[in-house]
């Protein structure tokens, strides 16, 4: 079932998105060579202590960490690691979520550090730009795989992959709601879209061919090919004004 949210709870919501960007905005700051992923798992919990919000992934279906930290070639669900040491060069997609008064939010990003080679940094623009055009799309009156099919065109036309494994959700009361939103797909088809609804649309696109593995940790997915791969999410909410990201 897809809840219409009302005003009240999208004020909810906002709040706990807001939370969500500034912690990601901190996180960040302190994505740099040397750094350890465990180090910035800490910092979103305090940070997120501080704001009297509780980390959305923690305990999440057994998930131990409050966030995921997907270097290179690891898609999403990366576990943040003591001897996982940042190098100049990489990539890491940082995946953070808070609850806060009951209501939800989640956002993703994919950072440099350092200098990175043109490759990686087409794929972390083409991926970012991609979750602006499958947003512009959500608009009420379109159908849910408008948001896809146009995040899939975006991506393919410009020489990258779309993981098919993996999708973006709704989101509210909890973490992962109706609709499940694909990163591909044709245009036209899936539930219509109504002002109330609030989306977590979230790319997760490939340098490579699409396909993927799980790791033996049960959790960390990365590229079959291992080549690298960038992932970018906002929550957004439908209203009749046109789509507002509540993330930013």
């Amino acid at each position: 079932m897809i809840v219409l949210r009302s005003q009240r709870e999208i004020e909810k919501i906002r709040t706990a998105c807001k939370i969500v960007a500034e912690i990601l905005q901190h996180l960040k700051e302190h994505v740099r060579p040397g750094a350890t992923t465990w180090d910035l798992n800490a910092l979103s919990e305090d940070l997120a202590a501080r704001k009297k919000a509780v980390p959305a992934f923690k305990g999440y279906q057994g998930y131990p960490f409050a966030l995921c930290t997907s270097i290179n070639c690891e898609v999403v669900h990366g576990m943040p690691s003591r001897q996982r040491h940042l190098a100049e060069g990489d990539i890491i997609s940082i995946d953070f979520g808070v609850v806060h008064d009951g209501y939800y939010g989640d956002a993703a990003v994919t950072v440099a550090v350092g200098t990175i080679s043109q490759e990686a940094e087409r794929l972390c623009t083409v991926t970012e730009e991609s979750l602006y055009a499958g947003i512009r799309q959500a608009i009420a009156g379109n159908r849910l795989s408008d948001i896809s099919h146009a995040i899939q065109e975006y991506v393919e036309t410009r020489g990258f992959s779309v993981v098919r494994e993996f999708v973006g959700h709704g989101i509210g009361q909890n973490l992962h709601e109706s609709p499940q939103i694909p990163n591909y797909g044709p245009p036209g088809k899936g539930v219509q879209l109504k002002s109330g609804m609030v989306l977590a649309i979230e790319p997760m696109i490939n340098a490579g061919c699409p396909d993927v593995e799980i790791l033996r940790d049960k959790w960390t997915a990365v590229t079959l090919d291992r080549k690298l791969s960038a992932h970018f999410e906002h929550t957004i909410v439908i209203t009749d004004n046109g789509p507002e990201i509540l993330t930013q």
